[in-house]
């Protein structure tokens, strides 16, 4: 019976769902599924583009845990002393590391400048250059890739290592997760191959060798499940904690809300009505349900508009496994 049903499932995300690399579920602590699609396998490596967030968000939990920041109400250009602000902009100035977690902090451009921001060397200051503004401090304004690097910027600062170097030590290691180098293009042909490879393990950094924050890692499905596993177990990890339990909680819960949508949102993380989720572009996901004790992950190969993975998860896959016996 359960074979049929997933026969069925499988055919559907086949031809629904296309681009998707693979599918792991968690129930209990339990792997129930693991599959894959278009010639992957368990060695490959997807680009999880803003999934990534959720990550840093972890990353500066456990910074803050080990005391290298201290609050959040903290400014943000207190950990860029050297960065010179221009006359007249006072805005930048009240600006939070609490605002770029919560996406709540103004910016000046409208249009993502990609192309400038791509071919400039450093990227921190880049968005530090656009922070600010005439927009409002507290008002949600989701970006996607331009800002975020800022928080990066502030962990390399804080913590005095490089963001690859932090997680791998504190994070990817006692997952038991490899992410090999950074990653640096010399041009535009470099970042395009990158995009669609499914063999490279590393994360995205800029000339100056600062991590990216909004985009630009690679993770298996099974490393994506990891983190989820993680967060639902209140930041343990075989019975070690890796990030605080307090932490988890605070960042796992609603601190502002993208209104044209009706989404809430955490720090950095997605906030739904049975838990959070992590998601990406092409229909990267990592997906937590607390009341079902789940966590489902999905990495896919890059794809525009690509059809919505919460309706997959919520329709198909959580009624699939949430009764299995395993």
């Amino acid at each position: 019976m359960i074979q049929g049903k997933m026969e069925a499932f499988e055919k559907i995300v086949t031809r629904d769902y296309g681009n998707i690399a693979g599918i792991v579920v968690l129930k209990d602590g339990e792997t129930l599924y693991e599959h894959y699609f278009n010639e992957c396998t368990v060695n490959n490596r997807i680009h999880i583009y803003s999934v990534t967030k959720s990550i840093v968000s972890v990353l500066v939990g456990i910074a803050m845990d080990k005391g290298y920041i201290q609050t959040l109400d903290q400014k943000v250009l207190d950990f860029f002393p050297e960065y010179e602000i221009k006359k007249r902009e006072k805005t930048i100035q009240n600006i939070t590391l609490r605002n770029l977690l919560t996406m709540t902090a103004p910016y000046k451009y409208k249009l993502n400048p990609y192309i400038k921001y791509f071919t400039s060397d450093d990227w921190v200051k880049f968005s530090l250059d656009l922070l600010g503004g005439k927009g409002r401090v507290g008002k949600f304004r989701y970006t996607p890739l331009i800002g975020p690097d800022i928080v990066s910027g502030i962990l390399g600062k804080a913590t005095g290592q490089s963001v690859i170097n932090f997680a791998q030590e504190n994070l990817f290691a006692p997952l038991g997760i490899a992410v090999e180098k950074n990653i640096i293009f010399h041009s535009k042909e470099e970042q395009l191959a990158f995009n669609q490879a499914t063999n490279i393990s590393g994360w995205v950094a800029d000339p100056m060798g600062v991590n990216t924050a909004g985009w630009g890692l690679t993770l298996s499905p099974i490393d994506m499940a990891k983190i989820g596993q993680l967060c639902l177990n209140h930041g343990t990890w075989n019975h070690k904690q890796i990030v605080s339990a307090k932490w988890i909680n605070e960042s796992t819960k609603e601190h502002s809300r993208w209104e044209t949508h009706n989404l809430p949102y955490g720090y950095l993380w997605w906030i739904h009505k049975d838990g959070f989720a992590a998601m990406g572009d092409g229909g990267n996901t990592i997906y937590v349900n607390k009341e079902k004790n789940m966590v489902i992950s999905i990495a896919s190969l890059f794809r525009p508009k690509a059809k919505d993975r919460m309706e997959l998860i919520q329709k198909y896959i959580e009624p699939l496994f949430e009764n299995c016996v395993y």
